[in-house]
């Protein structure tokens, strides 16, 4: 082998490989840009819509309030064990003189409650009060083992406890003072004293 051959050999061998050629220019793919998180989705305007924004409807305000008083687990011993069933008591009531105690009785929770407002809305009372939603008189009764007196009081709020307070608030009465003169721990009862209380009320001439 002659020298010159050797020398080519050589240079052969220590030559750079021949990289192809692309359309791209080069270092490109090796420096491409992720797009950032406001440029995902171009013609969204870099912000993700509202989940059902635009076609979502207004709640639409229920015509009574409505709250409960009790809530109790009733347990029947029954020969092949126990069965359980729930007793609700509740209030409804639009604010503006009008309220009811209802009461519901269901295996389910909610059943019973749907029983106890459809129970309420049919014992529904309307009360006599002027323009301020004051009642004209006082009135004192007595239901079962509850006694219960309500007495206007002109720029003292609403003064009551127990479920005579929740019986007030649903039916819109203000600046009442109540007793409850019975020891009677029943809420039930003293709701229904209140009721049969303003029941008694007569409209000022």
């Amino acid at each position: 082998m002659s020298q010159q051959e050797a020398t080519t050999d050589v240079q052969s061998e220590t030559a750079a490989p021949v990289v192809p050629a692309t359309d791209a220019p080069a270092g490109e793919a090796a420096t491409e840009r992720r797009p950032r998180r406001g440029e995902r989705g171009g013609d969204r305007g870099g912000r993700r819509p509202r989940r059902g924004g635009a076609g979502r409807p207004e709640r639409t305000r229920p015509e009574f309030d409505q709250k409960i008083i009790s809530i109790r687990r009733v347990t029947r011993v029954m020969a092949g064990g126990r069965r359980f069933s729930f007793s609700v008591a509740m209030v409804v009531g639009d604010k503006k003189g009008k309220v009811g105690v209802g009461i519901g009785k269901a295996g389910d929770t909610q059943l019973a409650i749907d029983k106890a407002v459809r129970d309420a809305k049919k014992n529904m009372i309307i009360i006599p009060m002027n323009k301020d939603s004051h009642i004209p008189h006082d009135v004192h009764t007595k239901y079962a083992s509850s006694e219960v007196m309500i007495m206007p009081a002109p720029g003292r709020g609403l003064v009551a406890g127990s479920s005579v307070r929740t019986v007030l608030e649903l039916a819109g009465v203000k600046d009442v003072t109540a007793k409850i003169f019975s020891r009677s721990k029943n809420k039930l009862n003293n709701a229904r004293a209140a009721v049969e209380a303003l029941k008694l009320l007569k409209k000022s001439k």
